[in-house]
């Protein structure tokens, strides 16, 4: 257990100073009561059969105020709560062939449009990261509940160049399975890759984030899409990939040059297996839409510091009410 305002504890000092000031009012009391002699000797009687009732309330007051004092200092504890929770990792291909036009307007507009449905829908303990590559892969944000700031990353995609889903899984990778003691590392011009090789797990063990990949599949840079695949299979991570576009593809006019781009849909559905995930087909934005809804994330028993300050408060007041209910019950008045 943990504080928020420690420095409120230096109130248990009064605890002390509050069991001497009691000792000398009752000894204050038992001095009084020796001048009127046979009332005291009477009250010394009847001290006698009830002794141990003249401390308990007192002793529950003192008990409620140092409850209460515990209450101040604002304690925290580390509770084991069930809760929908789940990181998702949208991986947008920003590649040059993501300008094609078969989804209206065109591929990767379909896709940001479609993502902004999905995020609206998810619910705020969800974090959301977006990812970004073409020849590379880079974070454009990190997982968060703030969805303004999710919309603002996605609203700032745009094509680039070349094709590297590698390291777009990669870049996921590395964010999803970061060490929260560590950060999050941001762009960089090195080819992300984990940092240690891990012992591989059962497929989907990392059941609270998955990566989303969207991309029209045409993997034309290293590193090789199936070998990062597999680093997230032995991390349990699963991979969804959406296929934006056609088999059939289309014509893309870049630079005064027609290049003819279409859905590599086997190199997608290999990455998916690897992994237990699903491949998803998206031949036009509703599809891409219907897509998202059934990528759901799952219930998850997680350790998280809470305040307790009104358990300490209520068990304060009640150990105060007990403490009274015993005076009033014994000697028809209130300590």
């Amino acid at each position: 257990m943990s504080f928020i305002w420690p420095m409120m504890l230096v109130l248990l000092l009064l605890i002390p100073l509050c069991v001497l000031a009691y000792l000398r009012l009752y000894r204050r009391r038992q001095r009084i009561a020796k001048r009127f002699g046979n009332l005291w000797l009477s009250q010394r009687d009847e001290g006698r059969r009830l002794a141990y009732r003249r401390h308990i309330p007192p002793a529950l007051f003192l008990m409620a105020l140092t409850i209460l004092i515990f209450a101040l200092a604002r304690p925290e504890a580390v509770v084991s709560l069930p809760r929908i929770e789940g990181t998702v990792m949208l991986a947008f291909d920003v590649s040059g062939s993501m300008a094609a036009d078969d989804l209206k307007p065109t591929r990767i507009e379909a896709a940001k449009a479609a993502a902004r449905d999905f995020v609206q829908r998810q619910p705020l303990n969800v974090r959301i990261g977006v990812i970004a590559f073409s020849e590379g892969g880079f974070t454009v944000q990190v997982p968060t509940d703030d969805r303004d700031a999710i919309f603002a990353a996605i609203s700032r995609l745009t094509p680039q160049r070349g094709t590297s889903l590698g390291s777009g899984i990669l870049a996921a990778l590395d964010v999803l399975t970061a060490d929260p003691n560590q950060g999050t590392r941001l762009y960089s011009n090195l080819t992300p890759r984990p940092t240690l090789t891990p012992t591989p797990v059962p497929k989907g063990t990392y059941t609270s984030g998955v990566i989303i990949l969207l991309t029209d599949g045409e993997n034309n840079l290293r590193p090789d899409p199936l070998v990062a695949a597999q680093a997230a299979a032995d991390r349990g991570v699963r991979i969804y990939t959406v296929g934006i576009g056609s088999a059939a593809g289309t014509n893309l006019h870049i630079n005064g040059f027609t290049v003819h781009t279409q859905l590599d849909e086997q190199t997608l559905q290999q990455i998916a297996q690897l992994t237990d995930g699903v491949y998803y087909n998206a031949e036009n934005e509703e599809d891409l839409r219907r897509i998202y809804e059934t990528l759901n994330t799952q219930a998850v028993i997680k350790p998280e510091k809470i305040e307790i300050t009104a358990i300490f408060a209520g068990v304060s007041i009640l150990v105060m009410l007990i403490g009274a209910a015993f005076s009033l019950l014994w000697f028809s008045r209130v300590p």
